[in-house]
């Protein structure tokens, strides 16, 4: 599991350590070089001879990359720092200059052009370490920081772009992004994951993240987690021998009309191929789900869990009235609901964490506009994470806010970020196809989520990350249709379980 804290919890970290004259700064800046050094290898197969430009802002962070570029220059590195301000790291400073680094400063002025030899310096870079901004760094950058990286974003080819803890510019805490920030190819983050490293839109900046180990050991619960392929595997409903399908989980499915039968079809097959014990389907679409699945009961019963809302039409009274009565029955006897698409109009006031709403941007937008919030989906994907938030604290469900990067938000501050699937998972059908698998996961433990209420979170992380692998086990590196995205997911749970 990937664990990420804020940046007033890494400082609380830091300060036992740097009041034990622990040299925090030499060993982030000996990392942040290694790595720099290892990616130069890499492209160009071998480190003298190279060229590096640092953008050096006024903080710590500025200091980390003088003092790597220094350990880069003692190794045949042509280092050349870009200062953005007169207020610099002392220290790092003359590091860099008795590795012979050449520095280089730019006016603070809004008008002045960049000066050509900064200009010059950055178009033949191999790579640029980008040392602006830290986690003390609020909002876009600005000033001469920005005109910089508006240069770099510009040259063509671009260099390789190594971000110095985190992206500059970044919401560090909540994973927004405004004004300039450098998009990087790699992220060389110290002591700790921050949560802007793992949730959007900020994470679409880090490019592949290298953790340095600097003895950091932040106190109390992390602020934003990701599940990882082990995580899934303790979480998973696996049978014992002495298992049936009651005991494994017996899912109702409430989806799909005469107009959507797709999504009730979709729904089921999620469920069946994450193995759930049972499903019970009820609505417009049983011939079609039973042509699909003829595993799958039409008709009501006895069930652990439950699926709404997949292709529900708004003017549908039968199943918009079956929608209702599950929540309420749901909430009435603790069974755990999925709601999403067209269940998420027909909410109750208040939920408990074991109904997980599903919802993509647009459809959160809805939710919160209904409880007197002034939000468009722009708002929501731009902030994501306080978006989902916002919905647990008004409706008191678990939230899985479904996106390039799903954010999953429960009771007590739990949140996470899977970012498991491939850009071809934007297809239609396969939010029902998560609906199914995230139905069978909460059946399957419908006793623990009811009785422990962040675990309903961590099982709504657990199935999107199935739900990931699967899409990209299904065509690898290529389009891919909901159906296969089911089709695909018993072998991935297969090789989770398994160890």
């Amino acid at each position: 599991m990937l664990h990420s804290w804020d940046a007033a919890a890494v400082r609380t970290a830091e300060e036992p350590l740097l009041a034990a004259g622990v040299p925090l700064m030499a060993r982030a800046s000996f990392g942040l070089a290694t790595h720099v050094a290892r990616a130069l290898r890499d492209l160009r197969g071998r480190v003298g001879g190279a060229r590096a430009v640092l953008l050096v802002g006024s903080g710590n962070n500025g200091g980390d990359t003088l003092h790597a570029g220094a350990l880069l220059a003692r190794r045949g590195v042509a280092v050349t720092a870009v200062l953005t301000s007169v207020r610099v790291h002392a220290g790092g400073l003359e590091a860099l200059r008795q590795a012979h680094g050449r520095v280089l400063t730019v006016d603070d002025a809004a008008d002045h052009p960049l000066p050509a030899p900064v200009v010059d310096a950055v178009a033949r870079a191999d790579v640029v370490l980008d040392g602006l901004l830290g986690i003390g760094g609020r909002g876009g950058v600005r000033g001469p920081g920005a005109r910089l990286v508006a240069l770099v974003a510009g040259v063509d080819p671009r260099p390789l772009v190594v971000a110095v803890d985190v992206p500059s510019g970044v919401g560090v805490d909540d994973g927004t992004r405004s004004g300039a920030v450098l998009d990087a190819d790699r992220t060389v983050t110290f002591g700790a994951y921050k949560p802007a490293l793992l949730l959007p839109p900020a994470s679409a900046a880090a490019g592949r993240v290298e953790l340095v180990d600097i003895g950091l050991r932040p106190d109390g619960p992390p602020a934003v987690v990701r599940l990882e392929e082990d995580d899934v595997a303790a979480l998973w409903p696996v049978p014992g021998v002495d298992s049936q399908k009651y005991r494994r989980g017996v899912l109702g499915v409430v989806a799909g009309s005469a107009r959507y039968p797709g999504a009730a079809v979709l729904a089921v097959a999620g469920a069946v191929r994450a193995g759930v014990g049972m499903v019970r389907y009820l609505g417009a679409a049983g011939p079609q789900v039973l042509a699909a699945h003829p595993e799958a009961v039409v008709g009501e019963g006895r069930v652990q869990g439950w699926v709404v809302g997949p292709g529900v039409a708004p003017d549908d009274r039968a199943q918009a009235a079956r929608v209702r009565a599950v929540l309420a029955r749901g909430v009435r006897h603790d069974e755990p609901v999925v709601v999403d698409a067209g269940g998420l109009d027909l909410l109750p006031d208040r939920l408990p964490p074991h109904v997980v709403l599903t919802p993509h941007a647009g459809e959160l937008a809805t939710l919160l506009a209904a409880r007197g919030e002034h939000v468009e989906r722009a708002d929501v994907e731009a902030a994501p994470l306080a978006h989902a938030r916002r919905a647990h604290d008004l409706t008191g469900a678990t939230v899985l806010l479904k996106g390039g990067t799903t954010v999953v938000v429960g009771p007590h501050g739990a949140a996470y970020a899977q970012a498991d699937g491939p850009a071809w998972l934007a297809t239609a059908g396969a939010g029902d196809v998560l609906g199914g698998v995230l139905g069978a996961v909460l059946a399957g433990r419908a006793a623990d989520a009811t009785a422990d209420p962040t675990l309903p979170a961590a099982l709504a992380a657990a199935a999107a990350l199935v739900h990931g692998r699967a899409a990209h086990r299904a065509n690898p590196g290529g389009p891919v249709a909901a159906g296969d995205v089911a089709d695909a997911v018993p072998v991935v749970v297969a090789g989770l379980v398994r160890g």
